[in-house]
């Protein structure tokens, strides 16, 4: 069974700057962010996560590369795109990972698409896939029973960021087209859950 997350207003708040290092225009956020546009931002350059955890994206409308953004600071677009595949000095959008459950995350991993082939079941972050003893480079799919995770291309948790759900569409992610619009290559080789 997969768990169902609801959001609740109060529990996220975002900080954004439309200068890196915390400087120029300012502007809080306690839910989606659907274009920094609407707000007078062409786009954020430093942000701050007070509380929750967020997902930032590349573009509006939750669009292109995805950044997962835990309590701290971001002075610079270095600071949550540094360790991707290529950098983006933009994010345009963001939003609350309502599921964000460190201590209750459980995600099944299957070799091939639509929940096929051989599979695993983790409850705890996983550097290195390959020494866990998963014999591919890429994933098919995934069944996110609970929790939020973050997903990397290479070992030690770099490359591109694909943020799966529970509460996305029943926690199934049978291709890698749903992992998100930037999502080209199952190559998954580090996992870990998301902080609250």
């Amino acid at each position: 069974m997969t768990h169902r997350c609801k959001r609740s207003s109060g529990l996220w708040k975002i900080a954004v700057w439309d200068e890196p290092f915390f400087q120029g225009k300012k502007h809080e956020f306690t839910t989606d962010c659907y274009s920094t546009l609407d707000h007078g931002f062409s786009t954020v350059r430093s942000c701050r996560i007070e509380s929750g955890a967020w997902a930032g994206f590349e573009h509006c409308g939750f669009q292109g590369q995805q950044f997962v953004l835990e309590r701290g600071d971001y002075p610079c677009w270095e600071a949550w795109s540094g360790s991707n595949a290529y950098h983006v000095e933009r994010m345009c959008s963001f939003r609350p990972i309502a599921c964000a459950d460190h201590g209750r995350s459980r995600l099944m991993l299957f070799e091939q698409e639509n929940f096929q082939g051989k599979r695993a079941e983790m409850s705890d972050d996983c550097p290195s896939l390959p020494a866990l003893g998963w014999g591919s480079s890429t994933v098919g799919s995934f069944l996110v029973r609970s929790g939020a995770w973050v997903c990397s291309q290479y070992p030690g948790y770099r490359g591109f960021q694909y943020l799966l759900e529970s509460d996305s569409p029943a926690g199934e992610y049978k291709h890698v087209r749903e992992w998100g619009s930037h999502a080209q290559t199952g190559q998954v080789q580090s996992i870990r859950r998301v902080q609250q």
